[in-house]
């Protein structure tokens, strides 16, 4: 058997058993969690994209996280797909970012946006900005402009990886490397889980990897430019996020 029919026979096993086990969710995430902690990132996606062929892969914001992960999946040719959510209401310097990682890398990012009749009659109904009368309104912005395309984007895949830190907030801090997700019916990876900021940055300037400048104006945690900000001295990661509210800082995307 010669390597490439060798690999498919491998996913094709991997499938099968993805398929027609019922222990495999919890168990599987739990045992990818003993086989691969503290091994180097680069090796531990190989090895998944040949598990998971075809059924794994990355989201993308374009920040600091974000941009080390697409590093080390474009620089090592990794078969995993890369996409991002476009909710049509990004920072200019996202774009640029967007561009910018596009020619550096000359790789597709597969792109979804949300359903133009939903936005339609959402603006025509509460108007452009409804999301800072009531945390619902901003619930359910997040929910037509980023969660309903994520469940397109991960329709029919077994594993999703993320750039979630541990660092990255208070709810954020016990976050696995591996975990089933049961809205979504996947295993999600997150492979910087461990990682401090200090970590992320020095790895962009040794790659000399592109990245968003929102994040050398104070921006930490960068999502739709209506809804975010800089954050001051001392305050937490995602402060800048619907500043607004004192509902827990998340979007609907993670559980964390």
């Amino acid at each position: 058997m010669d390597k490439r029919n060798e690999k498919n026979h491998i996913a094709f096993f991997y499938s099968i058993i993805f398929l027609t086990s019922n222990t495999y969710p919890v168990d599987t995430a739990k045992q990818l969690m003993e086989e691969f902690e503290g091994k180097p990132i680069p090796d531990v996606l190989s090895l998944l994209a040949q598990r998971f062929a075809g059924k794994i892969v990355f989201s993308t914001g374009f920040g600091q996280e974000g941009q080390v992960l697409t590093d080390i999946i474009f620089s090592h040719n990794l078969p995993i797909e890369v996409f991002t959510l476009d909710t049509g209401r990004l920072f200019n310097e996202t774009y640029t970012t967007f561009q910018e990682t596009l020619k550096h890398y000359k790789k597709e990012i597969r792109t979804y946006f949300p359903e133009t009749i939903r936005i339609e009659e959402l603006v025509s109904e509460k108007g452009p900005v409804s999301f800072y009368d009531s945390v619902e309104n901003r619930k359910e912005c997040c929910y037509i402009r980023k969660v309903e395309p994520l469940q397109r984007a991960l329709a029919g895949k077994q594993l999703w990886i993320t750039g979630l830190r541990c660092g990255q907030s208070d709810g954020r801090e016990n976050i696995p490397l591996f975990e089933w997700v049961e809205a979504y019916r996947l295993i999600k990876f997150n492979p910087l889980a461990r990682w401090t900021l200090k970590e992320v940055t020095d790895y962009l300037k040794q790659h000399q990897v592109p990245y968003n400048p929102l994040h050398d104006k104070g921006f930490a945690s960068i999502g739709c430019a209506p809804c975010t900000r800089a954050v001051m001295p001392g305050e937490d990661i995602r402060a800048g996020r619907w500043w607004w509210e004192d509902a827990k800082k998340e979007c609907g995307l993670h559980e964390h």
